[in-house]
């Protein structure tokens, strides 16, 4: 039987892994679905915490198994994609799971878990803001960041494919909104 996914989408540096954290402290019965890739760790990632860090050759035959809820290629040879032993490991426990996915994958996931859902995208103020935030974050070259803004252009055009919209210009008052919008969500 599916229980209640929350599903949280953005453009990289929009504040959408911050968001998702502060509503992981905040609600016990909701558990982090960790996504997996094929790219190499950043900065002080974990694996088995904040991916399944697999090879591309381990992807694509996770892939051929059907091992996955839903996946893309985000990039040549760079995957993502949500396992299904992730999704019926939080089930088994009684708990909600809340994925921190990128865009396409969040409309995919959305179209796979339907109304047991709340899809929500993030977005930050303009392109520029999140070019900004992706430079102080430190974790990038300034080529991955051209590409990622020049991603993010083209993801803002996916916000009607989700369930709400939360714009992310202060954050304390996304916080909240988010809060109201899970609350909501869940109570139903």
């Amino acid at each position: 039987m599916k229980g209640k996914t929350l599903i949280f989408s953005a453009p990289s540096g929009s504040g959408k892994s911050t968001i998702v954290h502060h509503l992981l402290e905040n609600h016990p019965e909701i558990e982090f679905s960790v996504s997996a890739t094929s790219r190499a760790p950043r900065g002080e990632e974990k694996d088995g915490v904040d991916y399944w860090f697999l090879t591309e050759e381990e992807f694509r035959r996770r892939i051929s198994e059907g091992g996955f809820v839903e996946f893309e290629e985000v990039y040549s040879g760079s995957f993502y994609g949500t396992l299904k032993s992730e999704v019926e490991r939080i089930w088994a426990k009684g708990h909600v799971i809340i994925f921190d996915v990128d865009v396409k994958g969040g409309v995919n996931l959305k179209r796979y878990f339907g109304d047991s859902a709340l899809s929500v995208f993030i977005q930050a103020p303009s392109v520029e803001e999140l070019r900004k935030r992706l430079v102080l974050r430190g974790t990038d070259s300034p080529e991955a960041i051209d590409r990622r803004v020049a991603k993010a252009a083209e993801e803002m055009t996916y916000a009607p494919k989700f369930d709400r919209v939360l714009i992310n210009d202060d954050l304390e008052k996304a916080f909240s909104e988010a809060e109201a919008m899970v609350s909501e969500f869940l109570s139903k």
